[in-house]
């Protein structure tokens, strides 16, 4: 900890039912916030629309309740926040750290720059082209090595050349992911940020924004991914299967023994994380996993 209150959060998109791996990033951040003594907040990144499945907000706010993780304060909700990614918009434009891009997602790839940034508008958009996104200006940072000591992955050192400029709003208007989450986490006073490996990618990105922002940055703690017996991630994407309520003891037990944790006895999902709260280090937490989750 670095001297401010503890506050944690658990930020799933409405895109479908939690499955396993989410039941493991939302009791990883649950259960260290808890044995901090801090506050545990639910955010639902509701920011692309055509991604979102109806009913699944609702649905995932039960299943949490009904796994005991509860959380301490209103739901936030990403798609009653676009003011403030407006206004991060905003300075970010006002700092120079931005740049209106016109490219597509053909030019990208003909440029092959689909997965890096090539650079093309960097320095203005040729005429008679117009702006299509916003992309954040990677290269007038001052920092030239973002490094970060995650706290389940150990020290981290990557290059800013080798991440691109990357969007900060889409051509179609709605804004990025990584805008919305630094400027949502800052506006909430997170302070530690307990999420999936997956995401470890973007980090580096937030530590950008947010030292472009002025914002303090929180701490970083990415636990393993969990993967099916083919290798693939577990996500709505590979449609791992919906963790249910009935069957939640159970799931919450696989969750500890997955992140390392002391065993607890099968109970109440409310006793079995109170007794995982009082048990909890996260020094226990692997880097990876070699186990298959079907």
């Amino acid at each position: 900890m670095d001297g401010r209150p503890y506050i944690g959060r658990f930020a799933p998109s409405p895109s479908g039912h939690l499955h396993f791996g989410s039941l493991i990033a939302a009791v990883a951040s649950f259960c260290d916030a808890k044995s901090n003594h801090g506050t545990w907040l639910v955010r639902i990144e509701n920011l692309d629309p055509p991604r979102e499945v109806d009913g699944s907000a609702d649905d995932i706010l039960r299943t949490l309740e009904g796994f005991g993780l509860v959380w301490d304060d209103s739901v936030q909700y990403q798609s009653n926040r676009h003011h403030l990614y407006d206004s991060a918009l905003q300075k970010l434009k006002d700092a120079g750290m931005s740049f209106g891009c016109a490219c597509s997602r053909k030019d990208l790839a003909n440029a092959g720059g689909l997965d890096f940034y090539p650079g093309t508008c960097r320095n203005g958009i040729s005429q008679p082209k117009e702006e299509r996104s916003i992309r954040f200006a990677v290269s007038k940072s001052n920092i030239e090595n973002v490094k970060w000591n995650d706290l389940v992955q150990g020290n981290q050192n990557v290059l800013k050349s080798s991440l691109g400029d990357f969007i900060l709003r889409r051509a179609d208007g709605y804004f990025a992911y990584h805008l919305a989450v630094v400027t949502d986490d800052a506006e909430q006073g997170v302070t530690n940020i307990v999420r999936g490996a997956d995401l470890m990618d973007s980090t580096p990105r937030h530590l950008l924004l947010q030292e472009s922002l002025n914002i303090e940055s929180p701490l970083y703690a990415h636990i393993p991914l969990a993967y099916n017996i083919l290798e693939d991630k577990l996500s709505k994407f590979t449609k791992a299967s919906p963790i249910q309520i009935q069957n939640a003891p159970n799931q919450i037990y696989d969750a500890l023994k997955f992140l390392g944790q002391s065993e607890v006895g099968i109970d109440s999902p409310e006793n079995m994380l109170s007794q995982a709260i009082h048990q909890w280090d996260l020094s226990k937490v692997p880097r990876s996993s070699s186990t298959h989750w079907t």
